[in-house]
């Protein structure tokens, strides 16, 4: 079970001020967060551990959300589901809306990658990531994300390294 304590090391970071760079910015996606979730994923420690050092701000494109609440309901229980709702309620991560402009990207990408093939949620990943002029992704997906190429930069940097 996910407690409240459980998220100490999900702190959200807040929003970047106007001044910073959005290259700082990490879009997550869903495998990353719920790793961070779940002590006994394969990916946990060193998702954990990038999220520790601090690298800049995360987003949470509110498409994963319902991927991530599905597969901590599935694994974890209805607890650890309510935890993790109520950790976005109070803003303990950071949770970022599709502008209409992402649906159309989204689209395009589906399509351009349609062999992979890329779905909604990771082209909405990539289509915040592209409007926001964020340089890396938050993901334990290295298939997708290793391939696809937004248009804002030659390749999207995937932490954790």
């Amino acid at each position: 079970m996910i407690r409240q304590r459980a998220y100490r090391h999900v702190r959200a970071r807040g929003r970047a001020p106007l001044a910073r760079s959005a290259r700082l910015t990490t879009v997550a996606d869903t495998g990353a967060i719920y790793a961070l979730l779940d002590r006994r994923d394969a990916w946990h420690e060193r998702v954990r551990g990038w999220w520790e050092s601090g690298t800049g701000e995360v987003l949470l494109p509110v498409t994963i959300l319902p991927e991530i609440t599905y597969l901590v309901q599935r694994r974890k229980g209805i607890e650890a589901e309510t935890g993790f709702v109520r950790a976005v309620a109070v803003g303990e991560l950071t949770v970022e809306p599709l502008e209409p402009g992402d649906f159309d990207r989204s689209a395009e990408l589906m399509q351009d990658y349609r062999d992979l093939p890329l779905g909604f949620v990771d082209a909405t990943v990539v289509a915040v990531a592209e409007r926001l002029d964020a340089g890396s992704v938050l993901t334990t997906d290295r298939r997708h994300f290793a391939i696809v190429r937004p248009r804002h930069v030659e390749r999207l940097r995937l932490a954790p390294a």
